[in-house]
This record gives structure tokens, C-alpha cells and sequence, in this order.
């Protein structure tokens, strides 16, 4: 059976990183069987990067890689019916992710006052990590922020980006049904995965703040949460 590696899970969300929440929902909407196996360290997955599957003894990592592959061995119908403009703008949609991913890591990891919280739900739901490895896990991430540079902002700035980015997702999704049509495709499970680990999360930060401000965004995400929980 195929076998998903990815995060952990946190706050009743299948894993708390946007890319392996991604490939779980693919695989719920597809209707895949498959295993889903949390792990923390990273070292053995292809690139030291999370998420990857091992289907039929191949192992494929990167989340949009991993979609291709699910769409070329299983003949998924997921992106059927898309339009080459569809395919363009989900595209551009997952490049926006891309920058949102910092400014989410960036809200649990490095800001001061809200790392605390973070580290103590991490604990209460998966106990098996101790303070030495989150701490390393911190300290990791803070050398990955400063070398793509969003380490090197205020935090005000920081979530600046993301709630601009948010912003523009808003004036992307429709107020009903989903991105292209009435059906979810790969990319509305993109968005789902950086959505839900934004609206789910239960820490009150200015990014969660920003995403509660539009309802067509919550809408969406509670619709997908629905399809795949």
C-alpha cells in the first residue's frame, strides 16, 4: 500500500506543514488508499525534505512532484476537466503558497511570543519530542529564515507578507463551490493545506488574524476540512 511520510499532526489538522497537508488531501479526494506515517527527522527523505511517499517501492519526494506521480500511476481525475489557464493560475496560486510557508514557519518558530505556545502544543499532543529536539528543530529554522531572508524582518513585516498574500488568495476563491468549478482539484488541496494550518491553529497570531478576515477564505478550508477529515 502506498505510505505517506510527513509531519506530525497538530490541532485536529492531519499534519501542521502546508505541503504534506497538501498531498494527504490529494490523496483523501482521490480516494487512495493509503497508510500515513508522522515523522520529525527528515535526514533519509529525498532532498532531507517532508513530505514523500514510497509507492510500490518508489520513492517519490516534492509535493507537486508527488501529485504528478499520483496522477500518472493511479490515473487520478482530480485535474481532468482543467483548462490550460486553470493549470497556469493554480500554478502562480502554489508559488504565493511558497512565500506564505515562511511567513507561517516564521509565526511558530521564530517570533518570541508566540514560540512558547507553539512549543507547548507540539509537546502536549506528541510527548515523544523532547525540549532538546524542538529547541534544535528552533535553531535549524532560524538559520534556514535568515539565509532566504525572511528571518531578517520585523515581525510586523513578516506577517505583512503573508496577510498580502492572504489578501490576494481572497480575491481568488469563489464564494462557493471551490477554484475552478464545483468539484475541488490538487489545487484547492494546496490552498487547504496552508489554509487549515493557519485557520486551525490555536494561537491567535496576526496571520490567523488576517485569514479570519475573509470569510470566503474560511469557507473554503472548512469545506475541504470536511471532504478529507
Amino acid at each position: 500500500m502506498l505510505t505517506l511520510y510527513s509531519y506530525p499532526s497538530l490541532f485536529g489538522v492531519a499534519d501542521n506543514n502546508g505541503y504534506g497537508l497538501k498531498v494527504f488531501a490529494v490523496l483523501k479526494l482521490a480516494g487512495l488508499p493509503f497508510r500515513h506515517q508522522h515523522i520529525v527527522d527528515a535526514s533519509k527523505a529525498p532532498r532531507a525534505q517532508l513530505p514523500y511517499i514510497v509507492d510500490d517501492g518508489e520513492t517519490v519526494g516534492d509535493s507537486d512532484t508527488i501529485v504528478a506521480h499520483l496522477a500518472r500511476r493511479h490515473g487520478l481525475a482530480l485535474d481532468a476537466g482543467l483548462r490550460p489557464s486553470h493549470r497556469d493560475l493554480g500554478h502562480l496560486i502554489g508559488r504565493m503558497l511558497d512565500d506564505l510557508y515562511w511567513v507561517m514557519s516564521y509565526s511558530r518558530w521564530k517570533d518570541d511570543r508566540f514560540w512558547p505556545a507553539f512549543r507547548d502544543a507540539l509537546r502536549r499532543e506528541h510527548p515523544e519530542l523532547t525540549d532538546g529536539q524542538l529547541q534544535d528543530a528552533r535553531e535549524f529554522n532560524a538559520l534556514r529564515y535568515h539565509y532566504q531572508g525572511i528571518g531578517r524582518y520585523e515581525p510586523d513585516e513578516a506577517y505583512a507578507r503573508g496577510i498580502a498574500d492572504l489578501r490576494v488568495l481572497a480575491g481568488l476563491i469563489p464564494e462557493s463551490g471551490f477554484l475552478f468549478g464545483p468539484n475541488p482539484t490538487s489545487f484547492d488541496a494546496a490552498v487547504y493545506g496552508f489554509l487549515a494550518n493557519i485557520h486551525f491553529y490555536a494561537i491567535d497570531t496576526p496571520l490567523k488574524a488576517g485569514l479570519s478576515s475573509h470569510a470566503n477564505l474560511v469557507r473554503h478550508c472548512e469545506a475541504i476540512h470536511a471532504l478529507v477529515d
